[in-house]
């Protein structure tokens, strides 16, 4: 089996260990279903409360749980890279995530996640809520908050517009010649979108820029998009452009934040480690 998706409601009969009746139920040896539950591929749902992550294997199953497993041994497989905590400031931390991975899970586990790794770096003390996105192409800072007041307080900023982030990115071409004075202000997905950018350095030979880049709306790829909008791509972006193909993967960094920590009254500003300068 090399990805299914396998539902099963247990009965007085299957009141074994949950890898006990996935093993039954997939045919998959006890090995596979324990690598599984563990990487976060495996659902529970009781009679009273929502469906949640299952990763221990040994949980007795009782009459009336239904069971959910999404195996996907292709993701399954993945060493996924890892992160840095670059400020742990208890209520949240601020960690700078590699290129290639996502910043949550889905359905089909949670290894390959900045969330989940940062649930095993505090030893599962704390909860760990997103409060924003970044494209799991892209590297750089992001933060997590450790409290649904937490998660509610800094979300609020964001909404507001309260923190800038700022990134850095190789583009294709010269966009000061295409989009002047900086400022990129096309629509997405019908709603007004904002871009600016400030250039860092233009190579002609290579005929590629790095520019700086905030962005004061926050579309679903922004910047990707907007850049690749006006004839300027994202160097190494798979989804968009033409011709910004390379070997290093894509060149766009969230390098910075910036905000007024809701819970001490103190400008913060976070950067990315010089290691990854």
């Amino acid at each position: 089996m090399k990805r299914a998706v396998l539902r099963a409601a247990v009965t007085h009969e299957d009141q074994v260990t949950v890898c006990d009746f996935l093993s039954r139920k997939s045919g998959l040896p006890k090995g596979r279903v324990k690598d599984a539950m563990n990487k976060g591929a495996v659902w529970l749902q009781r009679k009273k409360g929502g469906l949640r992550r299952m990763r221990r294997a040994t949980s007795l199953l009782r009459a009336g749980d239904r069971v959910e497993c999404y195996y996907d041994e292709e993701l399954l497989s993945l060493q996924p890279p890892k992160a840095t905590c670059v400020s742990d400031r208890e209520r949240y931390s601020v960690w700078y995530k590699p290129a290639g991975l996502m910043a949550q899970g889905t359905m089909y586990g949670d290894h390959c996640s900045l969330v989940r790794q940062a649930e095993l770096f505090f030893r599962s003390s704390r909860e760990v809520f997103p409060v924003h996105r970044l494209d799991r192409e892209a590297a750089g800072l992001m933060l997590l908050a450790h409290s649904r007041d937490a998660a509610a307080r800094l979300s609020e900023l964001f909404q507001k517009k309260c923190i800038v982030k700022r990134y850095r990115a190789e583009v294709m071409g010269n966009p000061a010649e295409k989009a002047r004075p900086g400022r990129i202000e096309l629509p997405l997905d019908g709603k007004p979108s904002i871009t600016e950018f400030e250039m860092e350095s233009y190579d002609p030979e290579c005929n590629v820029a790095t520019v700086n880049v905030v962005i004061r709306t926050g579309r679903f790829h922004q910047i990707r998009r907007h850049f690749d909008m006006i004839g300027s791509p994202v160097m190494g972006d798979p989804k968009y452009g033409k011709g910004n193909k390379n070997r290093e993967g894509m060149k766009l960094r969230a390098v910075s934040l910036q905000f007024r920590c809701p819970f001490f009254g103190r400008d913060m500003e976070f950067s990315i480690p010089e290691t990854q300068e």
